[in-house]
Parts: C-alpha cells; sequence; structure tokens
C-alpha cells in the first residue's frame, strides 16, 4: 500500500472509532463500524490489504513490491 492510502486509511479509522466510543453510532452499525476501524488500523500498520491482492489493485508506486 502507498503512503496516501495507509493515511486514509488511518484518519477513516480514527474517525469511526470516535463516532463509536462518542456514541454517535451505536447498537450493530456500532460494532460494524468498530470492526471497520480495527481493520483499517491493522491494515495501515501492516502496510498489506488482502482485498487488494485479490482485485489486483496497487497503491505502492514501488516495482519490486507485490
Amino acid at each position: 500500500m502507498g503512503l496516501l492510502d495507509i493515511g486514509i486509511r488511518i484518519i477513516l479509522a480514527a474517525v469511526l472509532f470516535t463516532l463509536f466510543f462518542t456514541n454517535t453510532v451505536t447498537g450493530t452499525i456500532g460494532f460494524i463500524d468498530l470492526g471497520v476501524a480495527i481493520l483499517f488500523t491493522i491494515t495501515s500498520f501492516v502496510g498489506f490489504c488482502p482485498l487488494y491482492k485479490v482485485f489486483g489493485f496497487k497503491t505502492c508506486p514501488n516495482k519490486r513490491l507485490k
């Protein structure tokens, strides 16, 4: 994943965490929100998104990394 992609994921995760922990989003949608935030955080720190591999997306400008 490219740096822009990682940055966007971290920002979205922060927003989703905030929505969940301020009880702005509750119930089932709240837990889905929390799950997506956790997923975005993990994929940002690992630098790999399994769905990108499945669909053939590449956001990393480095040609050596696949």
